[in-house]
C-alpha cells in the first residue's frame, strides 16, 4: 500500500482537536482497514515530514441509522447501518507539529 492509500482523511471532532492542542500532540486520521500501526506511523512520517512516536488504533463499529427517507413525507425508522471504519491516533515527537492542521 502507498501512503495515499493508508491515510484516507483527517478526523475533525471536538475530542480530536483537544488531543491535538495538548502537549502530547496527537493527531487523528481515518485509515485503511488493512493498515497496521507500523504502516500508519511510516505514512505520517513520510507525508508530513515529522517523527511519529506512537500509534493507537480504534475499530469504529457500524451504527444503526436513525431513519431512512422513503419519500418526501415519510421515513422508515431504524432502517440501515452506517459502515464501520478504522481510526488511528498518532502521537508526534516533542516539538513536531503538522502545519496543515494548525492553519499555517
Amino acid at each position: 500500500m502507498t501512503v495515499d492509500q493508508i491515510l484516507l482523511e483527517p478526523v475533525i471532532t471536538e475530542k480530536s482537536i483537544s488531543l491535538r492542542e495538548n502537549e502530547s500532540k496527537q493527531y487523528t486520521f481515518k485509515v485503511d482497514a488493512k493498515a497496521n500501526k507500523i504502516q500508519i506511523k511510516e505514512a505520517v512520517s513520510k507525508l508530513f515530514s515529522v517523527t511519529a512516536t506512537d500509534c493507537n488504533i480504534v475499530n469504529v463499529k457500524r451504527k444503526q441509522k436513525a431513519n431512512l427517507p422513503v419519500s418526501r413525507a415519510s421515513y422508515k425508522r431504524g432502517h440501515g447501518y452506517s459502515s464501520s471504519w478504522k481510526k488511528a491516533i498518532v502521537t508526534l515527537a516533542k516539538g513536531d507539529k503538522i502545519d496543515m492542521f494548525e492553519g499555517a
